[in-house]
């Protein structure tokens, strides 16, 4: 089972009377195109090609092979430009994996149920897990490379997409209770670090891991499949 096989292949409209009245997340931009959300054409065309030269780069030697300077030769431009554009080499990394991150979050605001509204949070949540298990799973060397450091992690748009979007459900589930640190338990699971580490260092099958992700659901909420 795939991410790309687990998502929608194509988005419905979104929903007249969200089911998530209050904090809902928004579709966000991951790295450097949050700073620039009206990119002129020839800029827009440069990144483009700035990407996919760092795409075909990590094809070809994995993510460990992309610097700023091989992206640069890749793409024939001087190096200055890669580093206005993308800040530094996480920057552009990350900019690599925001296709995926704004399907993800399209297809949890306003996909086809459980993922999507629709469903009961709790079903909801264990979607948005399994989702995420094979996202980072098919993308893991790219996500472990993208990894802001560790005073900048938590605070990724998109990071802070996910979390808020857990927190929502979790309110719904647990009123009263401390959602924000549930949700960040909760999101410690899908750490790409600890997929990393438990799927090539420990040999544990995805398998695993999805039926661990729904008992720990089922444990934080006091809930049962």
């Amino acid at each position: 089972m795939l991410y790309a096989g687990f998502m929608s292949a194509v988005l419905p409209p979104f929903p007249q009377s969200p089911q998530e009245p209050v904090d809902k997340p928004q579709l966000l931009e991951v790295g450097s195109a949050a700073d620039e959300p009206c990119l002129r054409a020839d800029a827009a065309r440069n990144r483009a090609r700035l990407l996919e030269a760092a795409a075909r780069l990590i094809a070809e030697h994995g993510a460990a092979g992309v610097t700023m300077e091989a992206v640069a030769a890749e793409a024939g431009v001087g190096k200055g430009t890669v580093f206005r554009r993308f800040g530094d080499r996480t920057g552009l990394l990350t900019a690599l994996l925001d296709h995926s991150a704004r399907k993800l979050q399209a297809d949890f605001l306003g996909g086809p149920p459980p993922l999507g509204p629709g469903a009961p949070p709790v079903d909801r949540l264990r979607a948005f897990g399994v989702a995420v298990l094979y996202r980072a799973a098919e993308q893991l060397d790219l996500q472990l490379a993208a990894q802001p450091d560790p005073t900048r992690r938590y605070s990724h748009p998109s990071v802070r997409a996910l979390h808020t979007h857990v927190t929502v459900l979790l309110r719904q589930l647990l009123p009263g209770a401390d959602c924000e640190l549930l949700a960040q338990t909760l999101m410690s699971y899908l750490d790409p670090a600890l997929i990393n580490h438990l799927t090539r260092q420990c040999g544990m099958p995805m398998e695993r891991l999805e039926k661990g992700w729904f008992d720990l659901v089922d444990r934080v909420t006091r809930t049962q499949a």
